[in-house]
This record gives structure tokens, C-alpha cells and sequence, in this order.
């Protein structure tokens, strides 16, 4: 069956694809060459700190493993350098371990190690509890570097991929999430609305919300992975539009997550038996809550599309559904506005509504975005261009400096 065997043949590749496991294989590879190299330049009979310092430097973005590999050799070296004073006047004992965990622990701060701190107190722990030589303590630096080295080495020539594809899948998803979140909130206008069933959709909104930290750590990554990559050209670029991208979006569902909320409290006002707005009324808003999903879905589209062609298509696309949505929501604020006069209890939830809807389109604004994107692109130039002056300014003492002592 060649149809179920393409399935399977895109399922396959797809897994291939995930960044767990393409990471697995890696620092395995990368864990195994450490190890090897070890053998022949450590004295060392087995020098596995070697392949554990691969394991632990070669991550999912060069960049990471970059800042991860000085790190970590950073953490090593403090703490043989720690151990060995320490053994040249200590021996091991309980309050010698607990005098040395402390003054890692506090060294490993100071020197900002980040993550890698306890990596300091169990460098100096091992030196000092299994080898007290120093020529064995140096062999763990040793390793150390060969570990560090091969990771660094393994990720310069076998580049990670670039996981900005899947940075744009979740923030597709989201948008689509948000997009369903709000069909389904106007499917329930034009009938009675239990306060129950209000509130549901409102718990909906609030775990969109919170998905917005997943959809964040994925464009972080997303992020890393065109720093310093060979293979990126304008990294700069794409992270900024992605960048802002989510910026917009999450906006967005923050302003559902609070139309959701004046939606319940409609509900409150209104009896179970009651209808949220007049029919009329609900086909216009359930018309505009559809015209709103479909840009929010277009809009996500268009900051995650690498090709033009696309994403002049998903322009268009969002361009039309946003022109619907301004002639729907004019629709809607004459009708609220006949409720109103007629019925003037409701008039606040009215018109935080239509501020809510207001507030999600100009947020979709092809103009409004472009004016983000560029702010952030003038604020990036001004940091790049601040930090080579630093540089000049550097460059240009020392140079004064060497020439004031030749002279």
C-alpha cells in the first residue's frame, strides 16, 4: 500500500526532525569521539570526564554550546585549582568536605558560572576525595578540554539544525488555538448561555495564556540557533520578526483571554434561560469573532513564512480579513449601540467589548507591524553599533598605550 507507506516514511522523518531526537544523537556521537580522543592523550585509564563534558557542551544551538563549553571548563578549572590548595594543607575529613563545598559554592558564584556552580564543589569533591596528586587533578582539566573541545569541534563542523521552522509551527499553533477558542466562544452567542459554559471558555483562555511560555522557550531556541550559525545570513532578521511576531500574538490572546472574561460577566447579568445578545446581533459578532481567527491564523502565517511568494499570499489573505472585520465591527457597534439606548444596563460590558475587538485588530495592523519591526530594527543597529564603539574605544587606548611606552 504506497499510501500507508508514505504515512509511515513522513512520520519517520518527521521524528527524525524533533529536536530531542536529533539532540540524542548528538551528544552521543559527540559523547563517543570525546571518549576516544581521551584514551590516547589522558593518562588516565578511564578518562570519562571527558565524554561527560561533550555530553554536557554539546547542545541543541552552536550558540549554547559555545557559552555552555566556557562555562563549563570554567567551572572545572576553579575547582581543581580549589582542591589542590586545599589538599596541600588539609587533608579529607567532614568539616575539611563541608569547608571546601562552601568555598566552591561561593567561588562559583563570583566567577558567574551560571548553571555549572555545583559543578565547581564536585571538581574540587572528586580531587580532592579520589586523587590527591596534582598531575591527576591537571588530568581532569585535561579532559575537560578534550571534552569541550570535541563538542565545539563536532558542532563547527556538523552545524545544528536551524529550528526556526519549529518555532514557527508553535506560534501557528497558537494562533489557530486562539483561533478555534474563538469560534467556539461565538458559537454560544445566539443562545442561552449558562455562566458555567461562560466560564469554561474562559478557563480555555486563560490555558492559551499559559501556553504562551512553551511557544516562548521554542522561539529561544529558535533564536540561539541562528546565532553564529554558518548558515545564517540575516539571523538578525529572522529573529526580529519572529520576535515580534509573538510579541503581537501574545497580545492578542491576552485581549480574547479578557474578552472571554467580559463575555462571563455578561452571562452573570443575563438569567440561564437568557440570551447573551438579540439573534441578529449574535450572527454579526459570531460573523466578526470568525473574521478575527482568521487574521490572528494569517498573521502567524506571515511572520513565520521564509518564502516571498507565501508570504505575499498570507499577506493578502490577512489583508482581506482584517478589511471584513472593520465592516463587520462598524456592523456591530450601530447594533450594540441600538441595544444600548434601548436596554442601558449592559452598556459598560458593550463597550469593553468593542474596545477589546478594537484593540486585537490595530494589534493585526500591517502598519502597526511594520512600525514594531522597524523600532526593533533601529534598536538592534543602535546596541551593535554602541558595542563596536566600545570596541573602537578599546582598540584605540591600547593602541595609545603601546605607543606611549615605546616612546
Amino acid at each position: 500500500m504506497p499510501g500507508a507507506q508514505d504515512t509511515v516514511v513522513e512520520g519517520l522523518r518527521r521524528w527524525l526532525r524533533e529536536p530531542v531526537v536529533v539532540q540524542t544523537f548528538r551528544a552521543t556521537v559527540a559523547a563517543t569521539l570525546a571518549y576516544a580522543v581521551a584514551v590516547h592523550l589522558s593518562s588516565e585509564p578511564a578518562p570519562l570526564t571527558a565524554p561527560l563534558t561533550a555530553l554536557l557542551v554539546v547542545q541543541v544551538t552552536l550558540y549554547s554550546t559555545l557559552t555552555t563549553s566556557v562555562r563549563r571548563v570554567n567551572s572545572v578549572v576553579v575547582g581543581v585549582l580549589i582542591a589542590i590548595g586545599f589538599s596541600s594543607v588539609v587533608g579529607l575529613s567532614w568539616w575539611s568536605l563541608g569547608l571546601i563545598i562552601l568555598a566552591s559554592l561561593t567561588v562559583g558564584h563570583f566567577v558567574r558560572v551560571d548553571e555549572f556552580v555545583n559543578e565547581v564543589a564536585i571538581s574540587a569533591m572528586l580531587v580532592l576525595g579520589v586523587t590527591r596528586l596534582a598531575s591527576q587533578a591537571w588530568d581532569r582539566v585535561l579532559e575537560t578540554l578534550i571534552g569541550a573541545g570535541v563538542g565545539l569541534l563536532f558542532n563547527f563542523l556538523f552545524a545544528p539544525p536551524v529550528w526556526v521552522d519549529t518555532a514557527g509551527g508553535s506560534i501557528e499553533d497558537l494562533a489557530r488555538r486562539a483561533r478555534h477558542l474563538l469560534l467556539r466562544i461565538s458559537d454560544e452567542l445566539g443562545g442561552p448561555t449558562p455562566v458555567s459554559s461562560a466560564a469554561a471558555r474562559l478557563h480555555e483562555a486563560r490555558r492559551l495564556d499559559h501556553a504562551i511560555a512553551d511557544v516562548d522557550a521554542a522561539l529561544r531556541q529558535a533564536e540561539d540557533s541562528l546565532r553564529l550559525n554558518p548558515r545564517i545570513k540575516e539571523g538578525r532578521l529572522s529573529r526580529l520578526v519572529l520576535r515580534t511576531g509573538l510579541d503581537t500574538l501574545e497580545i492578542c490572546v491576552v485581549v480574547v483571554r479578557v474578552l472571554a472574561r467580559s463575555l462571563t460577566d455578561l452571562a452573570k447579568q443575563r438569567g440561564p434561560e437568557e440570551q447573551l445578545f438579540p439573534p441578529q446581533v449574535a450572527l454579526a459578532l459570531e460573523e466578526l469573532l470568525a473574521h478575527i481567527g482568521g487574521a490572528l491564523v494569517s498573521f502567524a502565517v506571515l511572520v513565520t513564512t521564509q518564502v516571498s511568494r507565501s508570504a505575499e499570499e498570507a499577506e493578502a489573505r490577512l489583508t482581506a480579513e482584517l478589511s471584513a472585520a472593520w465592516v463587520s465591527r462598524e456592523n456591530v457597534a450601530q447594533m450594540l449601540l441600538r441595544e444600548v439606548q434601548q436596554h442601558p444596563h449592559a452598556w459598560q460590558l458593550y463597550g469593553s467589548l468593542l474596545a477589546e475587538i478594537d484593540r486585537i485588530l490595530d494589534e493585526l495592523n500591517l502598519e502597526h507591524r511594520s512600525r514594531r519591526l522597524m523600532e526593533e530594527l533601529d534598536r538592534a543597529s543602535a546596541a551593535r553599533r554602541e558595542r563596536f564603539t566600545w570596541l573602537g574605544r578599546l582598540r584605540r587606548l591600547a593602541r595609545g598605550e603601546r605607543l606611549r611606552r615605546r616612546r
